[in-house]
């Protein structure tokens, strides 16, 4: 256990100037005394963090080191958090090898790594080849992140991006797997999204515009220069980004146009990449659509997901490769309210979904019937059957793989008591084989802890779903610390799935709960449109209903209550402490997306125009304006007691920008009429996901941890 450690008066806060800065939209004069903090060069911020002015440096500089004093009594809670935190990752994890062809693909850690390493096997067994060291490649890189990896059909070469600011510009390189050396392509300021065709040349990539929006797909011919590259789409909405896929059955490469609501997409044959690209479906307002791809003895189909014809929830239907449009659509699982379906894999003997009821997770597998004439049965619906299982709350997910001629499918479940597992299912014999259960070196006994799932009513007269996590003893008289996580944005749904590091707050007597508030999809794709644009305010009253109902139910009391949240997540804290501050002993608001207004005003940056349908576009409507300016937490910060706050930040953050928690501190700052701890802390090295490496990110949850526990009286506990 830590030692008390003596008290040291802090020293004054640090005081941003105030500059006004003064602009009208619809008639309504905006005031921002702190618009200097966002740099008049963050494009070239993002590439070389060196650039910052100075004065903007010297200012985020001050607020971390008087962070760093109010927060040092807590040092060595901290050190024991992390070693905690520590302990409970297995020094040297491995990922469940991956089948694909003559070998088994994988990751793993090796004890004290703080990255992983990619690797294979021969499938039949034999040595272990290590394609990529991430120990290596990160030496002497204050920041490094692997993006995607791709290995090409034959097995000869890997593809590979790294991100090593934080500020999501990868640089694409090619490994050959024989001599373990990279080929002389590189290509840099990409999505670091890659796609091998199936020639093994040639790979398709996604190259940003100047505004940091990925809205190219070019290809790349190896051994060619990149500047021969070619493009192969361009995306002409700046509200629309482009993203890659390939179907399972490895005959199509997929570009997907979307922004949050809308979609449309392209197949390139893979046998022929540099073919023309075929349109499945015109983009059309509020309409989604996935699409896979199914070859057997009666032909080939394609396999498409949409939310068309007034199917909210989404159903399935199939259409002809060589005339895909809606005219041709037959549908072949049809819609059901309520029964959000969430993924599907289409393999050459199965169609699986993934799908959420009730607010839980299931997994259906239906067969593919052989003998199907022209398409027109393809299902056998009659021995369908599905994977589920007993817990109030759990989590479940499934893995493709990468073969389609295959009956094996992966699933991991988890709960908030039980680690992951990873099974193996064979669809065809209905049976399931273990293949990894999570192990936690330090020790951890499942039956220790209780999760539950309760049902806060809104105000509206719906009811939200809350998990809750605590250690048996912990008592449940309203004494408790409580920490409520909420995310409510973009149709996310966040898992009541297990997680190591939460273990420390609980074995301290915190109770630990995750509000499924809308915005997210936790009951289905309503629950996302109602919280959205005119009806986002029900995002921000659910976690105030599910932080009241916790309260009546006994769990905790009003103020002892710490709330977290990050990105959307942060906008959510902001919005909940200008709201209900007395419901809150604390918020903590990781990379918080705070400056709403203002950003959505600001076309020129990286996420504005994508971001219109989620939130509303505030230049074209005085009536989004007014909506958005009702809530925005920087807008609406007032001169009142607020509870404590500490924000964190991130220099190279494309997506949220460093300057949107540095405003809302300063103007905290300067309105708070309470003696409350108002911090910001900026990592001056990374971006939107914080560190790198996996023991770098448990030190940012040690210091949210620490701060949690010094506020709520537990950090000499």
């Amino acid at each position: 256990m830590h030692g008390s450690a003596p008290h040291i008066p802090l020293p004054s806060p640090p005081l941003a100037a105030c500059r006004p800065v003064t602009t009208t939209h619809h008639g309504v004069t905006l005031v921002d005394d702190y618009a200097w903090l966002r740099a008049s060069n963050w494009q070239d911020v993002m590439r070389d963090p060196g650039l910052l002015d100075a004065e903007i440096r010297a200012y985020l500089e001050a607020e971390n080191a008087y962070t760093d004093a109010a927060l040092a009594s807590t040092a060595a809670l901290q050190a024991e958090l992390f070693a905690e935190m520590k302990g409970r990752l297995k020094p040297d994890d491995s990922s469940v090898p991956s089948p694909d062809g003559p070998f088994a693909y994988y990751s793993d850690f090796v004890a004290g790594g703080q990255y992983p390493r990619l690797c294979r096997r021969p499938r039949e067994g034999g040595p272990e080849a290590i394609l990529l060291d991430g120990n290596i490649e990160a030496e002497g890189k204050a920041y490094w992140d692997l993006g995607a990896t791709a290995h090409s059909p034959d097995h000869m070469r890997l593809a590979y991006a790294v991100d090593d600011k934080g500020s999501e510009l990868f640089t694409i390189r090619i490994r050959d797997l024989a001599t373990g050396k990279d080929l002389a392509d590189v290509i840099p300021d990409t999505r670091g999204e890659i796609q091998w065709a199936n020639d093994n040349r040639t790979l398709l990539y996604i190259r940003i515009d100047d505004n940091h929006r990925p809205r190219f797909v070019y290809r790349h011919r190896l051994g060619t220069p990149v500047e021969d590259d070619v493009l192969v789409y361009e995306e002409a909405d700046s509200g629309y980004y482009v993203a890659l896929d390939k179907t399972l059955s490895g005959k199509f490469l997929i570009v997907d146009a979307h922004d949050h609501q809308s979609n449309e997409i392209y197949l390139i044959d893979a046998d022929t990449p540099e073919g023309a690209l075929r349109l499945v479906e015109p983009r059309e307002h509020g309409h989604e659509y996935q699409v896979d791809h199914h070859v057997g003895p009666y032909g080939a189909h394609l396999v498409i997901t949409t939310n068309s014809e007034g199917a909210e929830d989404f159903r399935i239907v199939t259409a002809p490769v060589l005339a895909p449009g809606r005219a041709n659509w037959r549908e072949i699982v049809a819609h059901k309210p309520g029964r959000l379906i969430l993924d599907v894999i289409v393999y050459e003997g199965f169609l699986v979904r993934l799908e959420r009821e009730d607010s839980l997770p299931h997994i259906v597998i239906t067969p593919i019937s052989p003998s199907a004439e022209g398409g027109r049965t393809f299902l056998d619906a009659s021995s369908e059957h599905r994977i589920a299982f007993d817990e109030e709350a759990y989590a479940l997910g499934m893995s493709q793989g990468y073969e389609f001629h295959t009956t094996t499918l992966r699933f991991t479940y988890s709960s908030m008591t039980t680690p992951a597992e990873t099974y193996d299912y064979d669809m065809a014999a209905r049976t399931r084989t273990l293949r990894k259960r999570q192990e936690i070196p330090s020790g951890h006994t499942p039956a220790d802890y209780v999760t539950r799932r309760l049902f806060a009513p809104a105000r509206d007269g719906e009811t939200v779903p809350v998990s809750i996590l605590y250690k048996k003893g912990t008592p449940l008289d309203g004494s408790a610390p409580l920490f409520l996580y909420g995310y409510g944005s973009y149709g996310i749904s966040i898992p009541a799935s297990f997680s190591t590091a939460r273990l420390s707050l609980v074995d301290r007597g915190f109770i630990f709960a995750i509000a499924h508030i809308r915005g997210g999809k936790d009951k289905g794709y309503r629950w996302y449109t109602d919280g959205k644009l005119d009806r986002k305010l029900n995002t921000f009253t659910d976690f105030i209903a599910a932080g009241e109902h916790l309260v009546a139910e006994g769990l905790t009391r009003r103020g002892r209550i710490v709330a977290n949240g990050g990105s959307a997540g942060g906008m959510l804290m902001g919005v909940v402490a200008n709201m209900a501050p007395d419901l809150f002993l604390g918020i903590i608001a990781d990379v918080p997306f705070v400056d709403v207004l203002n950003t959505m005003l600001d076309k020129e940056l990286p996420l504005t125009p994508p971001e219109w349908p989620e939130w509303g576009n505030p230049i074209e409507s005085a009536h989004e304006f007014t909506i958005i300016r009702s809530y925005s937490p920087y807008d609406n910060v007032e001169a009142k007691a607020y509870p404590h706050i500490f924000a964190y930040g991130g220099l190279t953050d494309p997506r949220v920008t460093y300057w949107e928690p540095a405003k809302w501190i300063a103007k905290l700052r300067r309105l708070n009429t309470g003696d409350n701890l108002v911090l910001l802390k900026t990592n001056m090295e990374a971006g939107h996901g914080g560190a790198s490496g996996r023991f770098e990110r448990l030190r940012e949850t040690a210091i949210d941890y620490a701060f949690a526990l010094k506020i709520a009286g537990l950090a000499e506990a």
